[in-house]
Order: C-alpha cells, then structure tokens, then sequence
C-alpha cells in the first residue's frame, strides 16, 4: 500500500523559508512523479510542482519558479519542497502526491489526476 506523509508546514513571515518533506512508502517498481499541490481557503486546488523518480526532472508552476525547489533523497524516499521569499499569497494547506509517470503526465499532474494522496499541511505566510 503506497502511503505518503507530508511535513514541515509552519507560520512564517513574508520573505522567509520553509521546507516540507513528504515520505513516501509502498512503492514498487514503477517510476512515478511525487508532488505537492496547495488550497487555500476558497481557492482550487493548484498543482504546485512535482519531480520524476525516472529522471528527477522537476516541474513548477509559474507562481512559484525562482521561489520553489524540488528535490529528492531516494536514499529516504522523500520529496523535499524548499519554499523561499514566501508571500503572503502561499498560505494554504500543501497536499503530498504521486501518480504514474507518462507522456501526459505534466497534463495530469496541472489536473490533479494523481493516483496516491497524502494528508496535507499548513503553511501560513504573515504579511
């Protein structure tokens, strides 16, 4: 059973850092991307970015490039999300997620069409 668990949310201010971990198990041999996508209050659910267990290319969302790092530890099967001059406009609950690598797959990930969902945490960006 594939389980994932996400980490690290916090109050913090604008312009400061965060990082969450999202532990993923129960994988086997497929190659899989795992991401993270965010919700606030009122808003959709928007993918924020993912890396591939293939290739570890990553992916983000244009609200984030420049601000947001990816990456991974296979060593631990974790995702690791750096957040940086965070804006008040990040605050939401961030979801861990996985799903199946493919030639559709950046179109699944924006849609949110992921096959294993983790429990999400809060970050909350003080203005």
């Amino acid at each position: 059973e594939v389980q994932l668990q996400a980490f690290g949310g916090g109050l913090v201010q604008a312009g400061g850092s965060l990082r969450l971990s999202c532990a993923a198990s129960g994988f086997k041999s497929e190659n899989y991307i795992i991401g993270w996508f965010r919700q606030a209050p009122g808003k959709r659910r928007e993918g924020v970015s993912y890396i591939s267990s293939s290739d570890s290319m990553p992916y983000y969302a244009d609200f984030v490039k420049g601000r947001f790092t990816i990456s991974s530890d296979n060593a631990k099967n974790t995702v690791y999300l750096e957040m940086n001059n965070l804006k008040p406009e990040d605050s939401a609950v961030y979801y861990c997620a996985a799903g199946r690598t493919g030639w559709d797959q950046v179109e699944r990930f924006i849609m949110g069409a992921m096959n294993y969902w983790g429990q999400g945490t809060q970050v909350t960006v003080s203005s």
